[in-house]
């Protein structure tokens, strides 16, 4: 096995003209988020990661049908619809990993016999789509007051046929890649909650790709809170 490679050797900077809130240095592409969009959903959201845009609705908790009603906790629903025409096997896909992702957080057990239902649309796709949605659906939960022991976010890397590790890719940098990993991970411990791949590489580089993600997702919440302080600060 591969010696152990550190989390910031050969991570590549983006180029991107405009600086996020997460601080110099930090390679991740500038973010915007806006809550309380929708009228009709109990909690909304809208996630900005550089080009990649998502909407998110909350619904719920609510009535729930008997078929699908769980006795000890909330049935928990996602629905992830494509910028054009009908979900296909990869939207299907990514709704299970969101599903499975808000299942590790949200207290279920606080709602039993009820449905939460997340609503994703995807706006545009520039890159680290996956991410992008988890921290949308995140910042939705918190909107629609949802109870969870943990905030999450996503992050996604990749890494190039020269071991080079980019933090939120652009599509582009994506389809070059010779592997795309993105992890979800909690506020409280920067546990893993989910992981998926794609593609070729060792040992050693998921444990590097993991640490940097995980140095990553401490500037992801940075923004959360902030975000969620000009919120609430405001009178």
């Amino acid at each position: 096995m591969e010696g152990t490679m550190h989390a910031d050797a050969k991570i590549r900077a983006e180029t991107g003209t405009e600086s996020g809130p997460r601080g110099p240095g930090c390679s991740l592409r500038h973010f915007a988020c806006e809550q309380n969009l929708l009228s009709r959903p109990d909690g909304s959201a809208s996630f900005m990661q550089g080009d990649t845009s998502v909407l998110v609705g909350v619904y719920g908790p609510a009535e729930v049908k008997v078929s699908k009603e769980i006795f000890n906790k909330a049935t928990l629903e996602v629905i992830l619809r494509p910028k054009i025409g009908l979900p296909g096997v990869a939207e299907k896909s990514r709704e299970q990993l969101i599903r499975n992702t808000c299942e590790a957080v949200v207290l279920g057990a606080l709602h039993p016999r009820t449905s939460i239902t997340v609503v994703l649309q995807v706006i545009s796709d520039a890159g680290s789509l996956l991410a992008c949605c988890l921290n949308a659906a995140c910042m939705a939960l918190v909107d629609a007051g949802v109870p969870m022991r943990a905030l999450f976010c996503g992050v996604t890397c990749t890494l190039g046929a020269d071991g080079t590790l980019v933090l939120d890719p652009t599509a582009k940098q994506e389809k070059e890649a010779r592997a795309v990993l993105t992890f979800a991970l909690d506020s409280v411990e920067q546990k893993l909650l989910m992981s998926t791949t794609k593609g070729l590489y060792s040992d050693a580089e998921l444990q590097q790709c993991l640490a940097a993600a995980q140095a990553a997702s401490q500037h992801v919440f940075r923004f959360y809170r902030e975000s969620l302080q000009r919120r609430y600060s405001k009178s």
